[in-house]
């Protein structure tokens, strides 16, 4: 019988550890994930956020940032971004 886990474990698993989060709009986020709640809104610090424009991709640095859950499409874990 194979394991299963729950999106949330994974999610859950990946506290303390760095993640890549793509959002639905032209936005993607690398940092550590400090938390998240039932709804995947999730906390991160150590933030690298880029920002695809028609000029090319706008890199920016924040110390901590909050994710709205309804806005993610897709997490990456273990991964620092796009550059990697």
């Amino acid at each position: 019988m194979a394991s299963q886990i729950l999106p949330l474990e994974l999610i859950d698993r990946c506290i303390g550890s760095r993640i890549w989060v793509i959002m639905k709009n032209e936005r993607e986020f690398s940092g550590t994930l400090l938390g998240f709640d039932d709804f995947v809104n999730m906390v991160l610090e150590d933030v690298t956020e880029y920002e695809t424009t028609p000029e090319g991709t706008k890199k920016t640095k924040l110390n901590q940032t909050l994710l709205n859950g309804n806005n993610i499409c897709m997490l990456i874990p273990g991964s620092s971004g796009p550059e990697e």
